[in-house]
């Protein structure tokens, strides 16, 4: 209870100076347009888009999961990019990792104690994510091994291979199938220094 009081405590008083800001906000935040950009991201904590952005609420449609993975059977994410695309008409598409990424490192770590396949959904989330890191590595960098990659290079990898699985989802192929122009971004966040970097 102490976590909930606090945090409704510092929501009433955001509302509170918004309002005092702008009588209007809120008002005005119910008529607002469509948001400008889908952004995919990873649910660390440290990372939240509209701060990392300084986005104002109703600027980014957001979908946010561990180690920010594009999965086809993930019916949650090809549901927001199907929304997104069809019903809100966004055409700009930003997928965003992050440096230091604890769902990588969680992925590495089930690799090294040699856990059971699939045994739970976790494990086989992560199983997904090292599978996408060992594949792109075999293609681009079969001189290297994962083990001997240092973390921000396996960062960037991560985010380039979930790069091409956005671009081949089928929401997005659909999209431009119907002649729409879809851009797609991919950045890293980097943690020490709170910049943006655009990868892809």
């Amino acid at each position: 209870m102490k976590i909930l009081n606090r945090l409704l405590a510092q929501n009433r008083s955001w509302a509170q100076q918004q309002a005092n800001r702008d009588p209007n906000y809120f008002l005005n935040l119910m008529a607002a347009k469509p948001p400008q950009a889908l952004w995919i991201g990873c649910s660390d904590s440290r990372v939240p888009a509209e701060v990392l952005t300084n986005a104002h609420p109703g600027e980014l449609f957001v979908h946010r999961n561990i180690a920010n993975m594009v999965l086809e059977e993930d019916e949650s994410l090809m549901s927001v990019l199907q929304y997104a695309l069809g019903h809100l008409q966004i055409d700009t598409l930003i997928l965003c990792g992050h440096y230091d990424c604890d769902g990588i490192q969680a992925a590495l770590a089930l690799q090294q104690v040699n856990a059971p396949l699939f045994s739970d959904p976790l494990t086989h989330y992560l199983q997904k994510l090292y599978d996408s890191l060992n594949d792109w590595m075999a293609v681009f960098q079969p001189e290297m091994k994962i083990a001997t990659t240092g973390k921000e290079k396996l960062t960037e990898y991560h985010l380039m291979a979930q790069a091409v699985n956005l671009i081949n989802a089928w929401p997005v192929k659909s999209a431009i199938k119907a002649g729409r122009d879809i851009a797609i971004y991919g950045c890293v966040h980097e943690l020490h220094s709170g910049y943006l970097k655009r990868l892809v």
